[in-house]
């Protein structure tokens, strides 16, 4: 069974390929999610826009958002056979849009629904099929209810259950603050481990250093790095040193591999910002760290901008790293 003791969370407009791409190298281990991806994209909308992948970025999740069983099922196969390692239903993002779809968060209502919508998908793959969710939504917020939830959902056959600690709020809170106002409960997830112990549960939400990922993992069998890997991408490399015996990936190797990605995807026609739009957070708290971000923001849009864009901004920051 493959080692799912780390993972990037899925996250809207930020996790698509040049970010998975980004984050492999920093990670070679953990489990990489794409961004969701709703039913209808995916049956009717440009294929390989929504799914390719390139090769380096396995083991590689992919996230759906929707609620039909069979569309769910059509689905699931398509993403099967485009290479990913798991497909994952999404029950716990609480924006608007996804709530007009009836999916997401939303579903934490309809457990039943769930149940059958990953039953579906189960019988048409053999990847392992997943579901991200929360602790509970509105006043449905109960350690019962909760477990219950779980309880039914497992009836499907599901067996991995990604825990975004926190309820939803679906009414009077933004997405944004959805992250961020409900109070994290980590203690629920660590119970449901305890009771449920057959099933394979990460926790989500909250989590910014490899010490906190460690403590999580005495308690639940993952962890789901979501914000804390973007804005600061090398607590990733540290994850990957604490939980696996690697060594810090030197910078000036880092450098090389991102410049040389960014010219294979100049040569394919692909703006420079596509893949600099990631890496603003890389220094994050290092002296030069500003001037990093001014370059890469104010420059990677540029006509002109190529992959010696990458190597000025890291010039005044090298001999920090040289002298390490």
């Amino acid at each position: 069974m493959p080692d799912y003791r780390l993972a990037v969370a899925p996250m809207m407009d930020w996790t698509d390929r040049h970010c998975r791409y980004f984050h492999r190298l920093l990670s070679p281990s953990a489990l990489l999610y794409t961004e969701m991806v709703t039913t209808g994209a995916i049956l009717y909308g440009d294929k390989p826009r929504h799914l390719d992948f390139s090769e380096q970025e396995h083991p590689l999740a992919l996230q759906l958002g929707g609620s039909d069983p069979g569309d769910l099922s059509r689905c699931a196969k398509i993403v099967q056979d485009w290479g990913y390692d798991e497909v994952n239903l999404n029950v716990g993002c609480p924006s608007d849009r996804v709530q007009k779809g009836r999916f997401g968060a939303c579903l934490m209502k309809e457990p039943a629904l769930v149940r059958d919508c990953v039953a579906a998908m189960m019988d048409a793959v053999s990847i392992p099929v997943t579901v991200k969710t929360r602790l509970g939504v509105d006043d449905l917020d109960s350690y019962a209810y909760f477990r219950d939830f779980i309880g039914r959902v497992g009836e499907s056959g599901c067996g991995r259950f990604i825990v975004h600690a926190r309820k939803a709020w679906l009414r009077g809170l933004s997405p944004k603050q959805n992250r961020d106002i409900p109070e994290l409960n980590y203690a629920r997830v660590y119970r449901l481990k305890q009771e449920m112990p057959n099933l394979h549960i990460t926790l989500n939400g909250g989590v910014t250093d490899p010490a906190q990922v460690q403590t999580h993992l005495e308690h639940v069998d993952g962890v789901m790095l979501g914000r804390a890997a973007y804005q600061n991408p090398l607590i990733l490399n540290q994850c990957q040193a604490a939980l696996y015996g690697d060594e810090i990936i030197p910078m000036d190797q880092l450098i090389d591999q991102l410049v040389a990605y960014a010219r294979a995807l100049l040569e394919n026609e692909m703006p420079l910002k596509r893949i600099t739009r990631h890496l603003l957070g890389l220094f994050q708290g290092v002296p030069g760290a500003k001037q990093w971000r001014r370059l890469l923001s104010e420059k990677a849009h540029l006509p002109n901008a190529d992959e010696r864009l990458i190597l000025q901004a890291y010039e005044p920051l090298r001999s920090i790293y040289q002298a390490a």
